[in-house]
């Protein structure tokens, strides 16, 4: 019997006005250091893919940044997606000749649909991410744009199924409701929208540890992202970069 092939691990950096940070919740910006800095030290432990997501872009704190997106993906190893503040075919092209392999939409699934299609015509299927944000409402789970503060109205698997007919080749299905909390990830939620896709769904929000991972895998999830779980340690959330070795995420799937 070969090694157990390793599952998809993806760390999610979150910038706010070019520095690094984690939200809780979709809420809180605390200041976290040098995303640059962190991707080199995920270069070292290996990664495999990354995700960037500029939260003040996408709050339109800021305007998109070609150059920042730049300064940090040219320092990876690995491939890199980006999401926030993508509003136009124009602003994919640039995203993409800042060194980007795939782009993740959210608000433009239900403001601008045919954009995600332009975006996936122009760059393909598989380089087109959609982030399905999910924020429990009096009305059940609900997927949410705008960094969470706009509620769509339409379910997770509504959400998620009408950005894949568009053109989406992976869905990020994200808790906003375990964001930074460190609960672990929306099984129920995770099965759900993942038998109602044909594409590959990631899970993201709530992570604490590789027996999450391994749950999530379990329960539907192609990929697994976390941001907390990577650049906080220990009980007193202590910045460190950390990843886990190749063994370890060998092990995830034969456990």
């Amino acid at each position: 019997m070969g090694p157990a092939v390793r599952p998809r691990v993806i760390p999610v950096l979150q910038l706010h006005h070019g520095w690094l940070t984690k939200t809780q919740r979709f809420g809180g910006n605390p200041y976290l250091g040098d995303p640059v800095n962190a991707v080199r030290i995920f270069n070292e432990l290996e990664v495999d893919e990354l995700i960037l997501c500029d939260i003040s872009a996408s709050r339109g704190e800021t305007p998109l940044d070609p150059k920042l997106i730049r300064s940090i993906a040219s320092e990876a190893f690995m491939p890199v997606a980006y999401g926030g503040a993508v509003g136009s075919v124009s602003d994919a092209r640039a995203i993409v000749r800042s060194g980007v392999e795939k782009i993740v939409l959210n608000s433009a699934i239900s403001r601008s649909p045919e954009l995600v299609t332009q975006i996936a015509s122009e760059i393909g299927t598989q380089s087109v991410v959609a982030s399905v944000d999910v924020r429990s409402t009096v009305s059940g789970p609900r997927a949410h744009v705008s960094n969470g503060r706009i509620d769509t109205g339409l379910t997770p698997v509504e959400f998620a199924q009408a950005a894949t007919g568009l053109g989406a080749g992976e869905i990020v299905l994200n808790s906003i409701d375990r964001d930074g909390t460190r609960s672990g990830y929306d099984l129920p939620l995770l099965r759900e929208v993942s038998a109602s896709v044909e594409v590959p769904v990631l899970a993201l929000g709530g992570a604490d540890s590789l027996d999450d991972i391994k749950s999530a895998i379990e329960n539907g999830a192609d990929a697994v992202c976390a941001a907390s779980l990577f650049v906080y340690f220990g009980r007193h959330q202590a910045v460190l970069i950390t990843y886990p070795s190749s063994t370890e995420l060998g092990a995830l799937r034969s456990r």
